[in-house]
């Protein structure tokens, strides 16, 4: 293989053009704004820099975090200390840091738009306003407004959500996260380094539904959002049904974070998933056994023991643990409610913020320690309502 290209410059794209090149392919970068800034959180789970420990130690501002205040419809809050940090980055910095990586490397970094895009025999011709990029393969890096129809996910509109938020020039130490009622979906407030990104995330309301109650929990807590900048970003939020036939890849080329579908379901987390697809993509084309032929399928499975069959299953109840009701109450109204009686169920929590709780076993886990009071009791019983038994095909993924 002579040269593979990369569409798109955010993590997911620089991170697998970083270890293309670092491992001596020549590698081609391609992206119409490179570094930018987005409404996400930025936040970085200890399951994301336990793996990829420079996103800690780099030089990068960040925000270290060990408090979270998590709230719900009309039971106030709880002050959770995590028990792994989190790390906040302001998204444009992150992807900086990242392309920097990326060049370091070895990568060569054009900013520029593909138009189009045209399958060779051997390989692709990509169409860009200055020309056109001839490559050997193809790297799909274009996040989840991927404007090339041919490759990637194929979205409908149940499988996505809308994220906004704004960019405001105050501080907090802590993050703070709330559940609405009758919302899929939560407000957050993260810190950033000299900033707050504070949004929201959803499905099922419009964008200015979404807007208006996001502006009135600001107004609530205080914070000035009208001195802040607004930013609006779709996020792919896959039904079950659609994770079983989620196009990731085809012939001469591989979908990497957003633009293959991969965000949490539940959390709406994508960072870690852009890395790790992209780690687990570039490892396939630099095996001595690559054959374009059957990558496609090598990605796929690769990525269904490491982490597809998990979202998959938490697909599968996201609705339930944010819409259903137990007594009147919506369900995360219990869970929040709970915490403070239930030193389990807290600690429960701090594995979901940390990362290091998957899906599949968390049925599992909430039947066996969760049995000790009447309280625990009471969650233990409004879990095994909204989780369902994992099938026994999957159940041996479960960490």
């Amino acid at each position: 293989m002579k040269r593979v290209a990369v569409l798109g410059g955010g993590p997911a794209g620089a991170h697998t053009a970083e270890l293309l090149a670092a491992s001596g392919l020549e590698t081609i970068l391609i992206d119409e704004k490179l570094a930018w800034e987005k409404p996400c959180g930025g936040g970085i789970t200890y399951k994301a820099y336990e793996k990829y420990p420079f996103l800690f130690e780099s030089r990068t501002p960040k925000k270290i975090v060990t408090e979270s205040y998590i709230g719900a419809h009309k039971v106030g809050s709880v002050k959770l200390k995590l028990n792994q940090p989190l790390l906040i980055f302001s998204r444009l910095e992150l992807n900086q840091m990242l392309l920097d990586r990326a060049e370091n490397a070895g990568v060569q970094i054009e900013k520029e738009r593909v138009t189009a895009i045209e399958e060779r025999e051997q390989g692709w011709t990509l169409k860009t306003k200055a020309g056109s990029i001839e490559a050997d393969y193809m790297i799909v890096a274009t996040g989840a407004r991927n404007p090339l129809r041919e490759v990637g996910t194929q979205w409908t509109p149940q499988d996505t959500m809308v994220a906004l938020g704004y960019y405001i020039p105050t501080n907090q130490e802590h993050i703070d996260i709330q559940f609405l009622d009758r919302l899929e979906g939560y407000i957050w407030i993260f810190p950033r380094a000299g900033h707050l990104s504070a949004g929201i995330c959803g499905r099922g309301e419009t964008a200015q539904q979404l807007k208006l109650r996001l502006e009135l929990y600001l107004d609530e807590k205080g914070i000035n959002w009208k001195q802040g900048q607004l930013y609006a970003h779709m996020l792919p939020s896959l039904s079950r049904a659609h994770w079983k036939t989620n196009r990731v890849a085809g012939k001469r080329w591989m979908a990497v974070g957003d633009a293959a579908g991969l965000v949490d379901p539940i959390t709406g987390e994508g960072i870690y998933y852009a890395m790790r697809s992209a780690d687990l993509a570039s490892r396939v084309i630099r095996s001595e056994s690559f054959d374009p032929a059957t990558a496609a399928g090598v990605y796929r499975s690769q990525m269904e023991d490491d982490f597809l069959l998990d979202l998959e299953f938490g697909a599968s109840f996201a609705q339930k643990l944010y819409l259903g009701r137990f007594f009147f109450k919506s369900i995360p109204s219990c869970i929040v409610g709970y915490m403070n009686r239930s030193p389990k169920l807290y600690e429960l929590m701090q594995d979901i913020f940390s990362g290091t709780q998957d899906y599949i076993s968390l049925r599992n886990r909430v039947f066996r320690s969760l049995n000790g009071s009447v309280n625990e009791s009471v969650v233990n019983f409004i879990f095994q309502r909204i989780i369902p038994e994992p099938p026994v095909s999957i159940r041996a993924t479960a960490r």
